[in-house]
């Protein structure tokens, strides 16, 4: 230990920060610079209160949401469940490209945790190609979360950290193993059907409030790193660190969005996100979360309502609840508008009247109209048919031939 502290102070005597390039103008943005091993890095750090606003959330009720998981006992891949709220980290980076590989490289990681009363926000800064291993070691020292929050990081963020340590791992302490929640991938289950792009800026406006002001557009990014690195003026630099650190922040606010949208405690849920939340549950194989989503639309006067009974029909068909799924499906056929779905509906009562009731004529009336219903998609071009008139013809011919021995 004496070794490390010694050559700490080796390190910071023959960097004085007076020869770092505009250190005044990096000094004023609450910059320190960070030696280790002949070389530097720089790092940003902000603090924000915990009832700050950051869209529609303060950052109190990211703690509110991560402590109704624990309540909750819900198993879902965006659960929080024997997490505590300070053993969060959202990241996020910047990137010379957007592409993989050893040719891309990592100019800033940033991170945010809870800390204490405060939102504590570290950025640290690569200030020229070849100081990675200090920029690494600042990072990894103090790398003690449990679970990292990102977007689109399990695809994009974390594999380039990972490619980058690989070059430097002798030289810094190993990638710790945690917990990631990917708010990408969430954010796309649930709002894929009013966005037409998934970027975090357009998450950010459209469903959590946030209004970018003066913001630096991403793509320029990396060119404005790489005037930086040639002519050392950290203007530029500092518009990258502004729209990193509302990048960060805004994973909170989406996680604390998500979190209670799938709990329920947003009381503006539309019935297209709570149908989309029932989706997920029937996906995660979590048949009772899903009933109950499903059942509070197909019960009430929205959009949603016919999807909804469909949907809570299949759960009843996977419980085996054969007389519920009928009756549901039935209703759907009776009263609905949507043709597809009524389509759908025609042949899941076929099935269940052919092979569970053993009633061959209402078998046969709802293959019927499914190909009715089939036959009115197909003059209206409608593309998003799975069911096919082979499968109907065939379900025909069976039907006729073991009701009256022949087609």
């Amino acid at each position: 230990m004496s070794h490390e502290v010694s050559k700490e102070k080796v390190l910071t005597a023959s960097h004085p920060v007076g020869e770092i390039p505009f250190w005044d103008v990096w000094e004023n943005e609450g910059v320190t610079p960070y030696f280790f091993d002949g070389s530097y890095c720089l790092i940003r750090e902000r603090r924000f209160p915990i009832d700050q606003q950051h869209g529609i959330y303060s950052f109190l009720q990211f703690s509110t949401a991560v402590n109704a998981w624990n309540e909750s006992g819900m198993k879902h891949p965006l659960s929080a469940s024997g997490i505590k709220p300070e053993s969060f980290v959202f990241f996020d980076t910047e990137t010379t490209g957007l592409g993989g590989g050893v040719g891309n490289s990592i100019f800033i990681l940033g991170h945010a945790r809870l800390s204490g009363d405060e939102i504590h926000l570290k950025q640290h800064i690569l200030p020229s190609p070849g100081a990675e291993i200090p920029l690494y070691q600042s990072f990894l020292e103090s790398a003690d979360y449990t679970t990292m929050a990102t977007y689109n990081g399990k695809s994009f963020d974390w594999p380039q950290v990972k490619t980058q340590h690989t070059l430097i791992r002798e030289h810094v302490p190993k990638l710790p193993s945690f917990g990631h929640f990917d708010l990408y991938h969430a954010s796309r289950r649930m709002w894929k059907h009013k966005l037409e792009r998934m970027k975090l800026s357009i998450v950010e406006k459209e469903v959590l409030g946030i209004e970018r002001k003066d913001d630096l557009p991403g793509f320029l990014a990396p060119m404005i790193y790489f005037d930086f690195v040639e002519r050392k003026d950290p203007q530029g630099m500092l518009g990258i660190l502004k729209h990193n650190e509302t990048d960060i922040l805004s994973l909170i606010s989406l996680y604390t969005h998500l979190s209670f949208q799938i709990l329920g405690l947003d009381q503006k849920r539309s019935a297209k996100e709570m149908y989309e939340i029932g989706r997920w549950f029937s996906h995660l194989g979590e048949a009772e979360a899903a009933e109950k989503s499903f059942s509070r639309l197909a019960y009430s006067t929205n959009s949603e309502t016919t999807a909804a009974k469909h949907a809570l029909a299949f759960e009843y068909k996977k419980q085996k609840k054969w007389m519920d799924a009928i009756y549901l499906w039935e209703d759907i056929v009776g009263k609905g508008k949507e043709e597809l779905i009524m389509l759908e509906a025609c042949i899941e009562l076929a099935k269940i009247y052919e092979h569970r009731e053993k009633n061959l004529q209402k078998a046969l009336y709802f293959t019927n109209n499914a190909e009715a219903f089939l036959q009115k998609l197909q003059s209206e071009n409608y593309i998003k048919i799975t069911i096919s008139q082979q499968e109907i013809t065939k379900r025909l011919a069976r039907l006729n031939k073991r009701l009256y021995g022949s087609f």
